[in-house]
């Protein structure tokens, strides 16, 4: 990550949630090395796993290669407009992030077998919310330490988005479980019937960040409309 951003022009806009992302991703190294977590090998796989979903979407779209659909709107805004305040540009890309990669990331790195086992699920789901709780902890610090500039209407609802994105974070955590669940319960029909999932879960992703990106204070779309997406049936 840290190369990447050394690579990259001041003005490109990607480079505001990859800088949060990097500094985060040493705070979870940080919080691994402490024994925070009930499986700290577990957790590791799925930080890499998860990171690994995001990388793969920047490089298939620096190469020109097919780029999921979330992603693909959430990269066009940083070239098209990199003028929105920082603040935007974070929320636009922690929301495909979270949204579109995260249950994909759980998928990948528990068997449907440990879905079936409330045991196993619970020391997941309470590493993961633990996860939660090392991410909320950076905000404070992450709004002074965000590039760029910030709207008046940034600044004076800065107390806002800071609750707000508390409140995003646990509402999108509920969804995204059961979102990897229902990818669970697809994956157990073969390869195809996943594949219509995922696909599903690309477009629902695409059209929420879509509307993220359209005129308007960020923040209060969120509060209105909420911040996960959840599958059919789900």
């Amino acid at each position: 990550m840290v190369e990447i951003l050394d690579g990259w022009d001041r003005t490109d806009a990607r480079r505001h949630f990859l800088s949060v992302y990097s500094r985060t991703t040493e705070a979870f190294a940080e919080e691994i090395a402490r024994g925070g977590f009930l499986d700290a090998g577990w957790i590791e796989r799925f930080d890499v796993v998860f990171a690994d979903l995001y990388l793969d979407a920047l490089t298939a779209w620096d190469t020109g290669r097919a780029t999921p659909g979330p992603w693909r709107v959430a990269f066009e805004t940083a070239r098209d407009r990199p003028d929105l305040p920082a603040l935007r540009h974070i929320l636009f890309r922690m929301n495909v992030h979270i949204n579109y990669d995260l249950p994909q990331a759980l998928l990948a790195v528990i068997t449907d077998g440990e879905f079936d086992d409330p045991t196993v699920t619970a020391r997941r789901a309470r590493d993961h919310e633990h996860a939660d709780t090392v991410l909320l902890a950076r905000v404070a610090a992450e709004d002074t330490l965000i590039e760029g500039k910030k709207s008046l209407l940034d600044r004076i609802l800065t107390p806002l988005n800071r609750a707000g994105t508390k409140r995003f974070v646990v509402e999108a955590r509920q969804k995204v479980w059961r979102n990897a669940r229902a990818l669970s319960a697809a994956r157990r029909q073969g390869p195809e019937p996943l594949a219509r999932r995922i696909e599903e879960l690309d477009h629902l992703c695409a059209v929420r960040v879509q509307d993220l990106v359209e005129p308007g204070q960020v923040i209060l779309k969120l509060a209105r409309r909420g911040f996960g997406v959840v599958l059919s049936g789900a």
